[in-house]
């Protein structure tokens, strides 16, 4: 249940910067996101006081987290951008 935690962290920080709309600042604050949700998960579940290397495996989780996050959203946009194109919305003037 402790690995709940950096992929939730690392889906929130995946879902939030796709609003972000320049691509070089996308990537900059998903990567320090997830870097910030895999350390805080380790302190939080208190893994750093045994071992630096649990970190690695927190932003693991975290970018994994993330990914998916950042690919479930392009979907439901590009599926949204598909079904305004067919509905002929963006044709009407």
């Amino acid at each position: 249940m402790q690995e709940l935690y950096p992929v939730m962290a690392g889906a929130l920080v995946g879902a939030v910067v796709m609003f972000v709309p320049i691509l070089w600042l996308r990537t900059l604050l998903f990567v320090v996101g997830c870097i910030l949700a895999g350390l805080s998960a380790s302190f939080i579940s208190g893994e750093l006081e045994e071992s630096w290397d649990f970190l690695s495996v927190d932003m693991l989780l975290a970018w994994v987290g993330g990914l998916i996050a950042v690919g479930i959203v392009s979907g439901i946009r590009h599926r949204a951008e598909i079904a305004r194109f067919f509905s002929g919305s963006q044709n009407k003037r």
